[in-house]
């Protein structure tokens, strides 16, 4: 019966909660706060999509760990310390600016936008997307070379700051005005964000994408690159054909009208573009039919 006893009050005092303290409270939330502004920068910045592959790194190393693969578990080991020097070294911009918002006195906003919540689901309104498009079909018209990025959910911050300043309302007579021959915002980009011109004359990584077409010049390259950097979609007007382009997810659409055009920015409110809803219409339509001859 003392063994029992013994036994019950072990496992009671095991299960008991440990004594916890202010201090440890505030340490709780420091680890909180701190985890939790890394996930959000993250999330906002090109490191969403290399968490996505440590992730594959991490499953594979477990299932080299379980399976007791030898090779593959000496690579990750000797490799491990030259792959976070290169991380920081890949990533140095994204690292400087979190530590830049640290500083600031409302990087508590920068973390939590209040205006996002609101309106997650309608990035553009309609009217702003109708001047997108009559902006684009009438540059083209005369063939005015433009590039507009439309950002989504990762931040272009680092190439707004490359530009001028403009946080103006959408409006087709500007984005003409902007990319008019002989004025002083033509050259570069013009960045978009949640019905407001952000910034014009921006700088945007070129693509070294060995597949694009010889013709194609630093215009096409630079939306592609931007593209295939984050997750926006770039709205690409050549100066020499005065054809419409459309650069995502590091892939170039090429020659598309004011309709087709209005249905991909229109795909941007629920996240999905008209290429993946076509692709997604077309795999729907293989499954009944497969089902039909079943």
């Amino acid at each position: 019966m003392d063994v029992i006893i013994k036994a019950i009050k072990d496992t009671l005092l095991f299960l008991s909660l440990p004594k916890v303290s202010i201090i440890d409270i505030c340490e709780i939330c420091i680890l909180a706060f701190s985890f939790y502004y890394v996930i959000i920068w993250m999330k906002r910045t090109r490191a969403w999509t290399l968490l996505k592959g440590m992730l594959v790194l991490v499953f594979v190393y477990l299932m080299a760990y379980f399976l007791n693969m030898s090779v593959i578990l000496w690579l990750f080991n000797k490799t491990i310390a030259i792959g976070i020097t290169a991380l920081a070294i890949v990533f140095q911009p994204e690292l400087r600016k979190a530590l830049e918002e640290l500083g600031r006195k409302n990087f508590i906003s920068s973390i939590i936008p209040i205006e996002d919540t609101k309106g997650k689901e309608q990035r553009f309104s309609e009217y702003s997307i109708n001047e997108i498009v009559r902006a684009s079909v009438e540059l083209a018209r005369k063939k005015t070379g433009a590039l507009m990025v439309l950002e989504k959910d990762i931040n272009l911050a680092e190439f707004e700051r490359t530009g001028i300043g403009i946080d103006s309302s959408i409006s087709s007579q500007l984005l003409i005005n902007i990319f008019e021959h002989n004025t002083p915002l033509h050259d570069g980009a013009v960045i978009i964000r949640n019905d407001r011109i952000v910034s014009a004359t921006c700088y945007l990584p070129l693509s070294d994408n060995l597949g694009l077409s010889k013709e194609l010049g630093t215009r096409h390259r630079a939306g592609v690159g931007v593209s295939e950097v984050s997750d926006s979609m770039t709205v690409i007007v050549s100066e020499e054909t005065g054809k419409i382009s459309l650069a995502v997810h590091g892939k170039l659409i090429r020659n598309v009208d004011g309709e087709i055009l209005k249905k991909h920015l229109l795909g941007l409110q629920d996240g999905e573009t008209e290429t993946k809803k076509s692709r997604r219409k077309f795999r729907l339509k293989k499954k009944k039919a497969k089902k039909r001859r079943k």
